[in-house]
Parts: C-alpha cells; sequence; structure tokens
C-alpha cells in the first residue's frame, strides 16, 4: 500500500511544483505514519484519522524528542497527504502534544572571526560564504542562485522563491561583483562545454521549461554555483548539471573554524545571523533588516537585539564595581 501511496503523493508535489527535498522529506514522514499504524490498505487511513495523526505526533514528541520544528514537517507533511492526495477533509482538531521550542540565542561571530574564516576559505566556499554574510542570504538561497539573479547595476541580489516562496531583494558587496564576473566567465565556460555534450539544459522551477522550450539552455538561468559533475535527474531522468550542495560548503566551513580554533559552533547560517547583527551594530532600521532578510514577523528579526547587549540582559557583572 505505501508504495503505491508514495507515487501518488510524488506525483502531486510535482504538480503542485514541490522542492526533491520537501518531496522526499514529505514521502519519508508519511511512510513512518503508516508503519507505525502498521495500515495495510489504503482504507485505514480514513478511519479516525485526526486520532491517528495526534498519536503519531505524541510519540516524536513524548518517544522520539523530536524538536518542534521537526514535529511540524510531520504535521504539515500529513496535512498535505490527506488534503491534496486522499481529497480528504480533516473536520476535528488535532490535539497532540507538542514538541518544546525553547527560545535561542543565535550564534554569532565577530567581524575579526568572519574576516579569518573568509581568508583561509577559497574557491566556491569562499564566495558563496561572502555571499551568506554580505546579502544576508539562507545557504539554500545561495546555491540555488541563478546568473540572471545578480543585479549589477543596482548592486543588489533577486532572492527568488525564499522560504514561504515569496521573492525579494537584498543588497549585495560591491567588492564581491568583480569577484563573481570572474567567477561567472569560468562558469560560462563549463556550461558551453555541457552544451557540446547534451548535458546543458538546467533544472527550471514551476514548468518553465514547458512554457519555454529553450529557456533551460540559456546563459542566464544557470547556476552561479554550478555541481562539480553531472548527474541525473531523479524526476525527469536527465542527465545535467545541478547547483553545488550544501554539504560543500558546510564541510569547508567546518574545516577553517577547527583550524582557528573557534569554539562557538559555526554553521552556514552563522554568517546570516553575523550579518543581521553586524548591520544593527552600524545603526541600520530593524524593518530594513527584516526586509533584507525576508523575514515575516517583525518579531523574528528582534532577536538579533538580544545579540548586542553588553552582558545578559544588558547588566553588568557586580564583580566590575570591585
Amino acid at each position: 500500500m505505501s508504495t503505491k501511496l508514495l507515487a501518488e503523493v510524488k506525483n502531486v508535489m510535482r504538480l503542485k511544483h514541490y522542492s526533491i527535498h520537501t518531496e522526499t522529506s514529505y514521502c519519508d514522514w508519511i511512510k513512518r505514519f503508516i508503519l507505525f499504524h502498521k495500515m495495510q490498505i489504503k482504507e485505514e487511513l480514513f478511519i479516525r484519522p485526526e486520532g491517528k495523526i495526534e498519536d503519531f505526533l505524541t510519540h516524536l514528541a513524548v518517544n522520539s524528542h523530536v524538536a518542534a520544528s521537526t514535529q511540524n514537517q510531520a504535521m504539515n507533511a500529513l496535512v498535505f497527504l490527506y488534503k491534496h492526495v486522499l481529497n480528504h477533509t480533516l473536520e476535528q482538531r488535532i490535539d497532540a502534544i507538542r514538541a518544546n521550542k525553547a527560545p535561542k540565542i543565535p550564534v554569532v561571530l565577530s567581524q575579526e572571526e568572519v574576516k579569518n574564516i573568509i581568508t583561509l576559505l577559497n574557491g566556491t566556499p569562499q564566495l558563496v560564504v561572502k555571499l551568506l554574510y554580505g546579502s544576508g542570504l539562507r545557504i539554500s538561497e545561495a546555491i540555488r542562485l541563478r546568473v540572471q539573479d545578480i543585479d549589477y547595476e543596482y548592486k543588489q541580489i533577486i532572492v527568488r522563491s525564499g522560504k514561504g516562496g515569496k521573492d525579494r531583494i537584498t543588497t549585495v558587496s560591491i567588492t564581491l561583483l568583480p569577484e563573481l564576473k570572474r567567477h561567472l566567465e569560468k562558469v560560462k565556460l563549463i556550461h558551453q562545454q555541457d552544451l557540446k555534450n547534451a548535458c546543458g539544459a538546467v533544472y527550471l522551477p514551476n514548468a518553465l521549461d514547458k512554457k519555454y522550450p529553450n529557456a533551460a539552455k540559456e546563459w542566464g538561468w544557470q547556476y552561479v554555483f554550478p555541481a562539480h559533475n553531472t548527474a541525473i535527474d531523479p524526476r525527469s531522468n536527465t542527465k545535467r548539471r545541478h547547483h553545488v550542495d550544501q554539504s560543500v560548503i558546510n564541510k569547508a566551513i567546518k574545516v577553517v573554524v577547527k583550524k582557528l580554533n573557534i569554539s562557538k559552533k559555526v554553521t552556514a547560517h552563522t554568517f546570516r545571523h553575523s550579518f543581521a547583527t553586524h548591520l544593527l551594530q552600524r545603526g541600520t532600521d530593524i524593518r530594513t533588516i527584516q526586509s533584507l532578510l525576508g523575514h515575516k514577523d517583525l518579531e523574528t528579526t528582534m532577536i538579533y537585539t538580544h545579540v548586542l547587549q553588553q552582558g545578559a540582559e544588558g547588566v553588568n557583572s557586580p564583580l566590575d564595581n570591585l
């Protein structure tokens, strides 16, 4: 039952243009849901569905001790299953025990630490980190950048289909533009070679390849940071060059942070946190930062104001007065 059902889930998700990562994640949660309840036939999904979802989500929180975001992802996958695949309306409220969402203060690097890390990085990881810190991009947004998303004249980057599916515009460092141009000269040579080898058609979102058949081969649609090797697209079975994988960037960061003996837990996202915090230190308006980061709520951006306080809650230690 699960194999056939998951095939249906994939078909619906592809019609709705979900990313391959979301597709994989949702299918995994749905499979775990089915195995948890030991369901054998499709009809069992319609017996007390809200109760089944409650029991599964409670199990994740109580027994598996998952994070709140992980539990929410599982919930979203199951709601998608019932609403879009099974065409079944969940009429009753789902009162599962919720995973605790502890407030976290973001890890922020000093400007000196950022400088030292960037200096030791090289190649694509260095360019990507410069964009994370210089433009406040998420790692997923940086690696998915297309050539046409860099606006040299207005010195800005267009982030398309960011978190929540929204587009936004953010700043780009003037010092980085010449580096990006030199980098793209090399990328263009790779693209030209791919065209000769009949694998130069890049993946296009929202079925644009059907609307514009030749767009996938056009220079403007190519990824700024292409993968080192070509691969078979699991959806179309077409050989093409995708963008560089996030793990390549994170591994390079990890190596450099270890070499510098930085004790903070540094990931690619740390540079986005540092971008926002350092802008606040320079006096940039909080709502401007909210816009650049693409936050839906101002409250999300306000977390960076806590980082700026000298001492916990802005209180100096009494030891300083001795």
